[in-house]
């Protein structure tokens, strides 16, 4: 269920399900002697499958900080931590819908080459569509004020809020009256920023974007340079959406 309030995984696991009806309607690896509707749901089915073995690992990978600055490397890493399960879950499937639930474990390593192959495709392809900085937008006139205003220790309270940096289990608050840290986490923090207008630029930073007093790039990564002085990494998986959107 948690899956379903992430607006990253439902497109993760739609971009799946059409990857499966195309699988199903091209016969791939040698399914299309297969009855239709048998080849429909075991593609589809075996393509849900896979995503949501993904949508764990990578949120493993992610809470570790693994190759966060390198977006190729961490798609290795997903691809090859979830190679392995997916070979025999799906030779299992597989055999379920194809040989009446007769296992052959010499069969196992006929799978790993195609596993493979989809799963370096189908991760490529999430991280084509998805790796874009959870934004927040500044709130209409009227609006009330932003949920996250009320966690404030109260000698921040009524400070503009500069940005928001993950420290462990800890959030670290930057604002222009000092700083301090509330127990929390990053993503809930972003949820509950909306009705400031600002992003995530790195895995540990949310910024306001009217706190960015000035950016800057060199040696292959970006830098934002926030009001009170404070120097914010920019991760290179969210930079070019970034610079579409005219922070750097």
């Amino acid at each position: 269920m948690a899956a379903l309030r992430d607006p990253r995984h439902v497109k993760g696991l739609a971009i799946s399900a059409a990857a499966g009806v195309f699988m199903a309607s091209a016969g791939a690896f040698e399914t299309s002697e297969a009855p239709v509707l048998i080849r429909f749901a075991y593609w589809i089915g075996v393509m849900l499958l896979g995503a949501s073995a993904g949508i764990v690992v990578s949120a493993l990978v992610e809470l570790g900080g693994w190759f966060d600055d390198r977006p190729v490397l961490q798609g290795m890493l997903i691809v090859v931590t979830l190679s392995v399960p997916l070979t025999v879950m799906i030779w299992v499937v597989t055999a379920a819908a194809f040989r009446g639930g007769r296992f052959y474990i010499a069969e196992i390593p006929m799978f790993v080459g195609p596993v493979f192959i989809v799963t370096c495709t189908m991760t490529a392809l999430n991280y084509l569509a998805q790796r874009e900085p959870p934004e927040t937008h500044a709130a209409p006139s009227g609006s009330p004020p932003p949920r996250f205003l009320e966690r404030l220790p109260a000698k921040l309270r009524g400070s503009e809020i500069f940005a928001v940096e993950a420290e462990d289990h800890y959030l670290r608050l930057h604002t222009s009256k000092g700083q301090d840290l509330i127990l929390m986490r990053l993503s809930d923090a972003v949820a509950e920023l909306e009705g400031l207008e600002g992003a995530q630029v790195h895995r540990s930073w949310w910024v306001a974007k009217a706190a960015v007093a000035d950016a800057r790039r060199g040696d292959g990564r970006a830098t934002l340079t926030l009001k009170d002085g404070a120097q914010v990494p920019v991760s290179r998986a969210y930079a070019k959406a970034l610079r579409a959107s005219g922070w750097i």
